[in-house]
């Protein structure tokens, strides 16, 4: 009986909390706190329950639940998964779930700021689970407003900048995202937004509109992800968002993007995927050397690993173009897809420890200046140690989650894209550059005198941090498990794009 709720269950536990929340008096911020803790949790549990009960062995879309929502304009409330879902649906809860405890410092608002954060839980789910264009157009506009006021309000210095910018960027890619879904509506027969049907008259999507349309829903999802020239929102938003809101945005929101290209653009879309693929490509590799580059050039931790999450998306379009272009081999199509899904989740999970250590030094600082530090692993060893394994991880370092991902895209892009691909192996150098770098000034050398009273890193801290570093580890040692439950559906895609 529960599973064939369980995808409802999972997108809308989270609001369960929210008149809990608003029930409470403003000054039980620790029950705020736990209220938020237990609705996660309970979000987890039912993640795992999900984890457990996929067939890896199907290609199709599993638990459905389908019912009329607005039948005169026959918009359903159709929720499904599949291997390209499957893996952002598990990732989501468990980053939010730790997000809640990296937060737990927060004082100011607290009630307001635990339940925008459930609902931009809630709106993060339905993106990834939703099938009806309506619905996920829905649940991508619900994720913009907790977001501009979780930066606005509790965010840094310049956070009323940085949150318009967000959101200014985003509404302007909404806007195209919705002029394209009339678009698909009004050009079918009978009239619908179902992704699946979408799909299967995806034969009728031909010719110079229907580029038109790739083109205004790539740059919807280039947005978020975000691919050059898009991606000047991030640092700022990044550096001004609180730290459990940029693990938020890092982990999971930027791989609503991604998810978008893979789940609509290429099914749907194939030949104008293809027509497209190049520049694809070309952005992939921008992304991927000119994000290292400015990542190289940061003082600011944050704004440092900022300009990384925009390095590191670019292999995530360097697979996609790869798998969509005319004539590639599944040889190629499928690692370079295989490749571009796992860094969706390689790199949320990466991402997540990224900013939850920047996290650490600020509140104990007040600064995140790289040069202002000096030292640290003498007075901060288990730190420097949790420091030490994000930044290997996310340099590509072979035994860890960062590796199989890169290696997968640069397998299947070789071939296809031989010159992109050998430009773009450069950014996994400067990865390392700047990772080495910034260990280099932060924790090496004599220590300096203003931080010899820092306490160590604490246990809340530790256990957001040790689940993610356990995940990096184990998919970097033996990722067959979770290429496992994505493998099926990549090769139903790779037919549908060919």
């Amino acid at each position: 009986m529960l599973q064939n709720y369980l995808l409802t269950l999972l997108v809308f536990m989270p609001l369960v909390g929210i008149p809990i929340i608003l029930s409470l008096p403003p000054d039980r911020k620790n029950t705020i706190r736990w209220v938020s803790a237990i609705v996660t949790a309970i979000q987890l549990a039912l993640a795992v329950y999900l984890y457990f009960l996929f067939d890896r062995d199907t290609a199709g879309f599993q638990l459905e639940e389908r019912y009329n929502w607005i039948p005169v304009f026959n918009i359903e409330y159709y929720l499904g998964v599949d291997g390209i879902s499957i893996l952002m649906v598990l990732l989501t809860p468990l980053v939010c779930f730790l997000a809640v405890f990296g937060a737990w410092n927060i004082n100011k608002g607290v009630k307001g700021f635990y339940i925008l954060f459930l609902l931009l839980d809630t709106g993060m789910m339905g993106v990834f689970c939703a099938l009806d264009f309506f619905l996920f157009y829905v649940f991508w506009e619900v994720t913009l407003l907790p977001m501009y006021f979780l930066i606005g309000i509790w965010g840094g210095p310049r956070r009323e900048y940085a949150a318009i910018k967000f959101f200014l960027y985003t509404l302007a890619g909404s806007v195209l995202m919705l002029l394209v879904i009339l678009l698909f509506y009004f050009t079918t027969t009978p009239h619908t937004f179902s992704i699946p049907e979408l799909i299967k008259n995806s034969s009728t999507f031909k010719g110079g509109l229907w580029l038109i349309a790739f083109i205004g829903l790539y740059i919807a999802f280039a947005i978020k992800v975000p691919a050059f020239p898009f991606h000047t929102w991030l640092p700022d938003a990044h550096t001004e968002a609180p730290t459990s809101i940029s693990v938020i945005l890092a982990a999971i929101l930027l791989k609503m993007g991604v998810y978008g290209i893979l789940r609509i653009c290429l099914p749907i879309l194939p030949e104008a995927a293809e027509s497209f693929s190049l520049v694809m490509a070309v952005i992939g590799m921008i992304n991927i050397v000119y994000g290292a580059l400015c990542t190289m050039a940061q003082k600011d931790m944050k704004r440092m690993i900022a300009y990384s999450s925009i390095s590191h998306m670019g292999f995530c379009l360097l697979g996609i173009a790869a798998a969509s272009r005319l004539g590639a081999s599944a040889d190629s199509a499928e690692p370079a897809l295989t490749g571009a899904t796992l860094q969706m989740f390689n790199h949320g999970c990466i991402s997540g420890m990224l900013f939850l250590i920047a996290g650490v030094i600020y509140d104990r600082a007040h600064h995140r200046d790289i040069n202002g530090f000096g030292g640290l692993a003498t007075r901060m060893p288990l730190y420097a140690g949790m420091t030490s394994f994000a930044f290997f991880a996310s340099m590509g370092l072979p035994g860890l989650s960062g590796f199989i991902s890169e290696i997968l895209v640069f397998l299947g892009a070789f071939k296809v894209y031989t010159a992109i691909t050998i430009a773009s192996v450069s950014g996994v150098v400067l990865t390392a550059g700047y990772f080495l770098w910034t260990m280099q000034r932060m924790f090496l050398g004599p220590l300096n005198p203003k931080y010899e009273t820092l306490p160590e890193i604490s246990f809340r801290e530790m256990f957001t941090l040790v689940p993610l570093g356990l995940i990096v580890l184990w998919v970097g040692v033996y990722p067959m498990p979770v290429i496992d439950l994505i493998t099926k559906s990549l090769e139903n895609l790779i037919i549908m794009v060919k």
